[in-house]
């Protein structure tokens, strides 16, 4: 069964800015009481949601063209509906603004292919069992320090860092990262059909 949502297409809506695509995105996040915590550390407690990447091994936060007729705030949560499958409340105050390069132009040179990206945190409320973009995008909640290991960018681990800061207080990067346990399926993503596990190649960027 597919969704009944439509995601959307085409850039001709696209906003530009000194020739940067202006993108906005979010990272998902939830609170887990029911993992093992005895001393009800917060930060052991936080997890984030992370989706494939199309034709890439590799998992990213929701993010995608920020368009003329909608708020930032409002892309950021369309992009975590369409992409992740998830609705929630999205934080007022931004966690940072990152300069990158879109994967497909990482080795041009020159400005084609520059974005400017807008992160948000994002809490879920809502995790829908079908999404507009499933076909191409698995998804997978992930501990802070599972995440962490598995960013591929360096805006990526600043943004988880912002995170974490805005709701545990802590940062990642200054807490000693526990050992991941090989019970730990960092590399099998569940697809949401129920069918059987994606490998993955992300070990490589770990």
């Amino acid at each position: 069964m597919s969704s009944t949502l439509q995601a959307r297409t085409g850039r001709h809506l696209q906003r530009y800015e000194n020739h940067f695509r202006l993108v906005a995105g979010c990272i998902p996040y939830r609170i887990n009481r029911h993992v093992d915590n005895p001393t009800g550390d917060l930060l052991s407690m936080l997890e984030v949601l992370m989706i494939t990447s199309p034709n890439q091994h590799d998992l990213v936060f929701p993010k995608g063209g920020w368009e003329n007729d909608e708020a930032m705030d409002e892309a950021a949560s369309r992009e975590a509906l369409e992409e992740a499958g998830v609705r929630g409340i999205i934080h007022d105050s931004l966690l940072g603004v990152w300069e990158f390069r879109s994967k497909s132009k990482q080795n041009l040179c020159g400005q084609e292919g520059a974005c400017r990206g807008y992160m948000f945190a994002l809490e879920v409320n809502e995790e829908l069992e079908f999404w507009p973009e499933q076909s191409t995008h698995d998804r997978k909640w992930l501990n802070v320090w599972e995440a962490w290991k598995l960013c591929r960018y360096d805006w990526m681990r600043e943004a988880l860092n912002s995170l974490s800061i805005l709701i545990t207080g802590k940062p990642v990067r200054l807490v000693a990262v526990p050992e991941i346990s090989e019970s730990t399926s960092l590399f099998c993503l569940v697809k949401p059909s129920g069918t059987e596990c994606v490998d993955s190649a992300i070990n490589a960027f770990c």
